[in-house]
């Protein structure tokens, strides 16, 4: 089998999503998605990206991500690039799963459970000035999530307050003005519902301090991005400071990104988002890293359905994956418009795919959409970078076959 065309896929409608698929000389088509500057994106993928894997077996995972990633590590660990790897990553294991008809979590050592818990990122804010307006108080949504079986939500009431002063402080009043959907939570449900803190890394570490020894009270499950995730050391003073286990997200890629503040101390949870870190090979391998110091992790995820069905994928084979995250209203919604099957998220729990490969297929009409674009590459060759870096190397066909004479000169000589 081998790999003869990459496509990319956005439609209007969802203007940050993209997705990919990755065709095959069998008919096994495999399906990735990221998120975020999909111009970009697209442009690494057909630029960059495609060259090295058209005509390549898509069995050899590793072996391309490596080369993806070598290719793009001369410019950091993120960006662009490591969106494109994490897409591209995904579709070649889809196309692996469906190959031997099993899903991803099966090649990834077998399922250790078969559902996992999610909490909704889903907090409304009804003080005037709050980043978002809902007709409903915090309080009434967690009853809503209870009655479907979910026992944990997450939101940012701390988000829309720092740009009064740039994250440089918080007064009193603002500081109870955050404080308030929390009280209206537990009020309404007690200690039935779990309540997690998201900042989006916009407060420095005296305000980050404040604000997690004032939640202290109201036992909140965890502290995400409370201050900007620049500083290990930082983060652990950060979390010397507070009870409540400080949460290091999405903003960190790759295992060599979120290795120092897993090390020091500072995350008592990871949580990578795949669709950004390298896809479903490099999310495997910061669950293991995670799990040799006893931290657990909850993937991110308020993007895309495709993403989820991968995280399921790494959940349900990881025996340290704590949570899930979704946004109920995307599931619910236009999540419905673009994949079949959907999630299957019941009673709370998000439940193991049973198709093969990633679990889900884009649905056909969306090619007929009048507000679609689809770009291809069907052609190999040697990178834009492969040129231009000559120390960078990227295994194009005939840097493959210096490498094989190479190879054979040094055996002829041991």
């Amino acid at each position: 089998m081998k790999i003869t065309q990459i496509e990319t896929i956005r439609v209007k409608e969802r203007p940050q999503i993209i997705w990919v698929q990755v065709h095959t000389t069998d008919g096994i088509v495999g399906l990735g998605e990221t998120w975020y500057a999909p111009s970009v994106i697209e442009s690494a993928i057909h630029d960059w990206f495609g060259p090295l894997l058209i005509g390549r077996d898509p069995f050899e995972i590793e072996r391309h991500w490596e080369a993806m990633f070598r290719l793009s590590d001369h410019a950091g660990y993120g960006g662009a690039e490591m969106r494109a790897i994490s897409s591209l990553d995904m579709a070649l294991w889809d196309i692996k799963g469906q190959s031997v008809g099993l899903p991803i979590y099966e090649l990834l050592g077998g399922a250790v459970r078969k559902k996992i818990p999610v909490y909704a990122t889903y907090m409304p804010l009804v003080w005037e000035g709050g980043g978002e307006q809902d007709v409903k108080t915090a309080g009434e949504a967690a009853k809503e999530l209870l009655a479907d079986g979910i026992t944990a939500m997450k939101g940012g009431p701390t988000i829309g307050l720092f740009q009064a002063s740039d994250g440089q402080s918080l007064s009193p009043k603002e500081l109870d003005m955050a404080l308030q959907p929390i009280r209206d939570i537990r009020e309404a449900v007690g200690m039935d519902m779990q309540i997690a803190n998201d900042g989006h890394g916009k407060w420095t570490l005296p305000v980050a301090i404040r604000i997690a020894q004032a939640m202290e009270p109201y036992d909140i499950m965890w502290q995400e991005d409370l201050m900007p995730l620049m500083n290990p050391d930082a983060l652990l003073r950060l979390q010397n400071a507070t009870k409540t286990p400080i949460c290091i997200s999405e903003r960190l890629l790759t295992r060599w990104q979120l290795r120092q503040f897993i090390e020091n101390g500072s995350a008592r949870i990871v949580m990578p988002d795949l669709i950004w870190t390298g896809g479903i090979s490099e999310t495997h391998k910061i669950a293991i890293l995670a799990s040799a110091h006893q931290v657990p992790f909850a993937p991110h995820d308020a993007t895309g359905p495709v993403n989820i069905f991968a995280c399921a994928q790494i959940c349900m084979s990881s025996p340290n994956a704590m949570m899930q995250e979704h946004v109920p209203s995307y599931y619910k919604g236009w999540y419905n418009d673009f994949v079949d099957p959907n999630l299957d998220i019941r009673d709370g729990f998000l439940h193991a795919p049973q198709n093969p490969g990633i679990g889900t297929r884009l649905k056909k009409d969306i090619r007929n959409r009048s507000d679609v674009s689809i770009k291809v590459s069907n052609e190999p060759g040697t990178s834009l970078v492969d040129t231009g870096y000559g120390s960078h190397f990227a295994r194009t066909p005939k840097n493959q076959a210096w490498v094989d004479e190479l190879e054979r000169q040094r055996g002829s000589n041991l």
